[in-house]
């Protein structure tokens, strides 16, 4: 590849790793703070029910259940979702989950009622329906059916909640759990029928929804749910100061783990963008020549291990700045921080801290630093500026970003080699230094003093001669003819990195 083409295409190489780990951070706060915002505008729309919030507390506990579990699923990263169904059907669960377990929830004025209500049999349900509709002659078979349930699978002793979770309040489950036990010692003398539906009752009670992974919902007791019911007919409910907002939820564990993540993918997409011209190069060869050359294969794993490295570490600078920056752990002054901004610094801090290192080893001067420094923040400038503008142009295009990307910073390293050829010609001609950072040598080569007749003296290679008389022979002197062709015009040029002298 041409210098400046592999100049723009290492940029975007570089620009990628911080690119999907700004963007990683910014969709993971994203999806938290929606999930802390869906929980406050669903309470909230109880906004005006004239309902008593000793029975829109059983309301407030399925959103309050579902919506905590959706956030801390986000916090987690996790694939788990809950779903508040509002079904009004005959056993219909009350929640849902994209995991196949269904959640049937009672908040009554004890824990007691509630897990008698959790309880309830097919048969007791159909003896409260025929006393509240009138329908004395209404057989049991019958009213199983119009459930829309099989009724030779059903048995009176059997709970319509069977299969479900039986959440209650968490003051409430200690005394749930006694009374529940209490009825299997009892039932199990009188009616050992009724077992069953006691036992399975206490086997799925609970307090909290929690998935495979561990993710779980926040707990509440049947006082913070009146509270929370009080607020939400009146609109008010703040689910920041229900402890749900980024800033509370997103610990410095949580951002870590994403700069790992983030770092994990930028690291596979640094080492496809490092090796793909490398194999391309062996391809060609073997296309042209008929066989590949073995360094050239080992110089891909260099190229590859070296690439993702500084990938992982890319992505996960990047992600751990964006996500603490958004989240509020940083402040609310930096929760608007744009991400190119973070993208564009962690690219050019990278290579700036790279650069120092390098310096302070002596591997590179400091007129290499300071050009390598200005190049970083004109292509890394050029490349995100194409980003924002080709996305912003076409947003339907989920890759427009890194495409644009791509572009710009291809524009920018040969925009740059156009910028420091103007800049050194200028030097050249007028002997400016550029604010010192052009290096202006005014010292003669060795071959031009040579050529002048200067006999230069090299102290370290010095070797001392035998002293020796010379004797003056007039016969053998002959005289030098001038020649205009020994006159040779000096010109000054570029004889290093932005150094500037005779050539």
């Amino acid at each position: 590849m041409k210098p400046s083409f592999e100049e723009g295409y290492n940029a975007f190489i570089e620009v990628s790793g911080s690119t999907y780990g700004v963007d990683r951070a910014y969709r993971y706060v994203a999806r938290v703070s929606g999930a802390c915002d869906e929980l406050q505008n669903n309470i909230n729309k109880f906004h005006g029910f004239t309902t008593h919030i000793k029975q829109l507390k059983g309301d407030v506990q399925e959103f309050r259940s579902s919506g905590t579990f959706n956030i801390d699923a986000a916090i987690n990263d996790s694939k788990y979702k809950t779903v508040v169904d509002r079904s009004h059907g005959y056993a219909s669960p009350d929640i849902t989950t994209n995991w196949g377990e269904n959640y049937g929830l009672k908040a009554l004025f004890s824990g007691a009622a509630s897990a008698k209500a959790q309880s309830i049999s097919h048969f007791q349900r159909y003896m409260e329906y025929k006393a509240k509709s009138g329908r004395i002659d209404l057989l049991f078979e019958d009213f199983i059916t119009e459930k829309g349930l099989n009724a030779s699978e059903i048995l009176e002793s059997d709970p319509i909640y069977s299969g479900q979770m039986r959440l209650i309040p968490e003051d409430q489950l200690k005394e749930a759990i006694s009374y529940l036990k209490r009825r299997i010692a009892v039932r199990a003398i009188t009616n050992p029928d009724e077992v069953s539906r006691y036992q399975e009752t206490l086997n799925r009670l609970t307090s909290k929804i929690i998935a495979p992974d561990g993710s779980e919902s926040s707990t509440a007791t049947t006082q913070q749910l009146l509270d929370i019911a009080e607020k939400a007919k009146k609109g008010e409910y703040d689910a920041a100061r229900d402890g749900f907002s980024t800033e509370e939820l997103i610990k410095i564990d949580n951002i870590l783990k994403q700069g790992v993540k983030a770092g994990l993918t930028a690291a596979t997409i640094s080492l496809v963008l490092k090796v793909a011209p490398e194999i391309y190069k062996c391809l060609d060869e073997l296309l042209s020549n008929g066989t590949i050359d073995e360094e050239e294969l080992k110089s891909i794993g260099f190229a590859a291990l070296d690439g993702s490295t500084e990938g992982f570490i890319r992505g996960f600078v990047s992600a751990t700045i964006m996500t603490s920056c958004t989240s509020g752990f940083w402040g609310e002054a930096l929760k608007s921080v744009a991400p190119e901004v973070i993208g564009g610094m962690t690219v050019i801090l990278m290579n700036t801290l790279k650069d120092s290192f390098l310096l302070a080893k002596g591997c590179i001067t400091q007129n290499d630093f300071t050009y390598n420094l200005q190049r970083n923040i004109f292509v890394t400038g050029c490349g995100l500026g194409g980003g924002v503008l080709l996305q912003s142009c076409l947003p339907m295009i989920p890759f427009a970003y890194l495409l644009g990307n791509f572009v710009g910073s291809m524009v920018g390293s040969f925009a740059f080699v156009a910028y420091e050829q103007a800049i050194l010609s200028y030097c050249i001609s007028s002997g400016s230094t550029f604010f010192g950072l052009v290096d202006q040598n005014y010292k003669l080569p060795d071959d031009v003093l040579k050529e002048l007749g200067v006999n230069l003296f090299a102290y370290e290679k010095y070797i001392s001669n035998e002293s020796s008389v010379s004797t003056y022979t007039p016969s053998l002197y002959e005289p030098n003819l001038y020649n205009a062709s020994m006159i040779n015009i000096l010109r000054r040029g570029v004889i290093s990195v932005r150094q500037i002298g005779y050539i």
